[in-house]
């Protein structure tokens, strides 16, 4: 497993045709599709939207529901969001979110909802799984759930800046958790018997995208350089390990994103950012005879970077060739959520904070 990243080349993007659904969002985090073509938006001040369509000019209601426990500090707040694959029956969705009692942080919990049938309002169902660690300044809150192949839930978490929790398979933070989407436990296949840990060593999963042959790829936060497009291998450890072994306090981010040397068998990247970060964030697959070339790429993107990246992978996933797209530069700022509709248009959010937008992309 210890192998490093290979250099992809560079390619020429393909023109593409944004469109502009809806403004007026703030910090939209995540995207869920509903069975008659409404979109759901979670956004980290707390607020849930939801949208009459997927097309332009589509109308913006927020949702009652409430998110009154939901700390909304640093990275921290209302984040991902699936629709439950059962939505036109339970209408439900779960959500990921930062928890408080008393004004006093607590964990980062899912948590199921359910639409009431005037769509008016999301009512709560349960704590779908709480425990995920939490910063008090909200600093690497993770924290981006999507149903995998199988039916399972995978749920990208941060190590919320705590040096030894990536290592500890008995921490839920800065890992990839796999459990059952309708009891939150853990699946009876999972590599380590008894526990949600589906993979571990990460450092701040904010992407995690199922291919069409069942490969997960996820994209990690580096701290000032290698931000990652990782293949996922049950039970894996992908080697960050800021506590250094547990011999210094701290959080010291000098080290590797994937340290080979302490761990020769971590699994190394199959992307890395190289000496500056992008701060990538959501993962998506493009699929559709309409992508031409594209069908099967990997899109990401990015934050600090404010871009688009699209990634072609071979049958390993090793990346082939990295394209950017020209009509993100300088014109949407910070890039946060990426889904693909069941027509095989890509949805991203941007996260400026002010007039955010939901933009819909197809080939140009």
């Amino acid at each position: 497993m210890g192998t490093t990243a290979t250099t992809p080349s560079r390619a020429s993007a393909p023109a593409l045709t944004v469109e502009t659904v809806a403004t007026g969002l703030t910090h939209g985090w995540d995207i869920g599709f509903l069975p008659d073509g409404k979109v759901l938006i979670t956004q980290r001040t707390g607020d849930i939207a939801l949208l009459s369509s997927g097309k332009p000019g589509a109308t913006v209601r927020m949702l009652k529901a409430d998110t009154s426990t939901v700390q909304v500090r640093g990275e921290g707040g209302l984040m991902g969001l699936v629709v439950h694959p059962d939505f036109t029956t339970s209408r439900e969705f779960t959500t990921c979110q930062t928890h408080m009692e008393n004004g006093q942080p607590v964990d980062i919990r899912l948590v199921t909802w359910r639409l009431t049938a005037d769509e008016l309002m999301a009512t709560r169902v349960k704590e779908l799984l709480t425990g995920l660690p939490i910063a008090a300044s909200g600093r690497h809150s993770g924290c981006r759930p999507t149903i995998a192949a199988d039916g399972a839930l995978l749920v990208g978490t941060g190590d919320t800046a705590q040096g030894t929790f990536s290592q500890d398979k008995g921490n839920l933070g800065g890992k990839v958790l796999r459990v059952d989407l309708r009891t939150g436990e853990p699946l009876p296949d999972n590599p380590i018997p008894g526990s949600r840990v589906y993979t571990y060593g990460h450092r701040n999963v904010q992407g995690v995208a199922v291919r069409a042959n069942g490969q997960v790829l996820t994209a990690e936060h580096g701290p000032d350089k290698n931000d990652e497009i990782n293949l996922l291998v049950p039970g894996a450890n992908y080697g960050w390990d800021p506590s250094q072994g547990g011999t210094v306090p701290g959080y010291d981010e000098s080290v590797p994103m994937t340290d080979l040397t302490r761990y020769p068998d971590a699994v190394a990247a199959k992307w890395e950012s190289g000496t500056t970060t992008e701060a990538i964030c959501a993962t998506a697959f493009l699929s559709g005879a309409q992508w031409g070339a594209l069908d099967g790429a990997l899109v990401a993107t990015a934050l600090k970077g404010a871009k688009l990246l699209l990634y072609t992978l071979d049958a390993s996933a090793n990346v082939v060739s990295v394209a950017i797209p020209p009509e993100f530069d300088d014109r949407y700022g910070r890039l946060r959520a990426a889904r693909v509709a069941a027509d095989g248009s890509l949805y991203v959010t941007t996260s400026n904070g002010s007039d955010d937008k939901l933009l819909r992309i197809t080939p140009g």
